[in-house]
């Protein structure tokens, strides 16, 4: 947001490089992965967020150690895809909730 923006340090990076070489615990968001409510959460981590057409790439999936997801709530109970921004709110905040 235009209020946010200031507030936010960017980084441009090799993605791959840092993932592979971190010793934090990466997470990475995927329709498959392990529901946000049951995990356990870690002080420090590092979230991976796909973008909403194709997800996480398959080179940065290879370097995912930990696949989480949004669920779905009601009869199906399967992953509720939604746009990244709202994806990551809800993340954020569960892992904050929990720290």
């Amino acid at each position: 947001t235009m209020g946010s923006i200031s507030r936010v340090n960017f980084i441009y990076t090799d993605l791959i490089s840092v993932l592979q070489e971190t010793k934090l615990p990466v997470f990475g968001t995927f329709m498959d992965g392990e529901n946000i409510y049951k995990i356990d959460v870690p002080q420090e981590g590092i979230i991976v967020m796909g973008n909403e057409a194709n997800g996480i790439s398959k080179a940065i999936e290879n370097t995912v150690k930990n696949k989480i997801a949004i669920p779905r709530f009601g009869e199906l109970q399967k992953t509720e895809s939604l746009n990244v921004a709202t994806a990551t709110a809800i993340i954020l905040s569960e892992f904050r909730r929990k720290i």
